[in-house]
């Protein structure tokens, strides 16, 4: 049985080496088949010349490079489309998912788990802006998808079956975490704590983050949409109130002048209507995305010529 380790990578040349390292080892000590699947994301370093340089080394290493930065969600769903094996795991080339943890995965896939989650005990060392931030999103995400994301990762195992569903999926704008709950199957967890950075510093900051979780937010619910009626809802009712009020002071001879009153009622329902127009128009912005049906990437070059179909 062939195990797959796909390892997303964007400017980690100071990384590869050891991951390779690191990961050859320990798979080997424990007499497991295995590939490394590394997938550079249209890195501005020398990422992809320590991939091929690895796989000259060791013919289980294979890696491609994009044309261009396309995101982790296309590189992870590349590094499927080339992996073999008949479970697949995703991983940090940077190993803050610890390796070790690999091994408990493939024990429980052994046992019959077909899906097998990575949980976090702890964020590791972060900014207290970046804890919060993301912290926000996956409480937002829990909500919307309707899932307990709240310390899920990218950090899983997947059975061969699994990954031909995810891969068999038509849509452009893809979410991994959230479609491998989707998926359903089997699953079994582990738990783990993420380790520090040997080398480099981490690509995410706390405003790729938030453009991160509103596009995953969009391409996985409709709920945004639903909140366009709940301030529309608000807005009017708001309205009612005012009117109301107006119109009792009218009666009772006490009225004044109502410039203020109506600057607020145009500029309640204003802001309502251009974050309305603002939600809705994101949406049509992800459907044109899917109407022009275009690749989630596209691959450079690839350190073999035994790539799948799939881009």
């Amino acid at each position: 049985m062939l195990l797959s380790i796909v390892l997303p990578a964007y400017n980690e040349e100071q990384n590869i080496p050891n991951t390779v390292k690191v990961l050859t080892g320990m798979l080997t000590e424990n007499a497991i088949d295995y590939e490394l699947v590394f997938v550079s994301d249209g890195s501005r370093d020398a990422t992809f010349a320590q991939i091929q340089k690895a796989a000259a080394e060791n013919p289980k290493v294979r890696g491609a490079e994009f044309s261009r930065n396309f995101g982790k969600e296309a590189a992870i769903f590349a590094g499927l489309s080339l992996a073999a094996g008949d479970a697949v795991v995703v991983m940090d080339c940077d190993l803050q998912h610890p390796p070790e943890v690999v091994l408990e995965m493939w024990k429980l896939w052994r046992g019959g788990a077909e899906v097998v989650e990575g949980i976090k005990e702890s964020r590791g060392r972060e900014s207290l802006a970046h804890k919060l931030s993301a912290g926000l999103f996956y409480k937002v995400m829990s909500r919307l998808i309707k899932m307990d994301m709240n310390a899920s990762s990218d950090f899983k195992l997947l059975d061969r079956k699994v990954v031909d569903v995810l891969l068999g999926l038509p849509e452009r704008n893809t979410f991994f975490r959230a479609l491998s709950f989707w998926a359903g199957f089997r699953r079994e967890y582990v738990s783990y704590q993420v380790q520090e950075r040997q080398f480099g510093e981490s690509k995410w900051s706390t405003l790729s983050l938030m453009k991160y979780a509103v596009t995953n937010a969009t391409s996985f619910s409709t709920l945004p949409l639903q909140l366009v009626t709940v301030m529309g809802m608000i807005s009017i009712l708001f309205s009612v109130v005012l009117f109301i009020q107006t119109f009792v002071k009218y009666l009772s001879g006490t009225a004044v002048e109502g410039f203020t009153t109506v600057i607020l009622l145009i500029l309640v329902i204003g802001g309502f209507l251009m974050l309305s127009l603002g939600v809705i128009g994101h949406y049509i912005a992800r459907i044109y995305e899917e109407v022009k049906g275009r690749p989630k990437y596209i691959i450079r070059r690839i350190t073999d010529v035994r790539q799948r179909e799939g881009t």
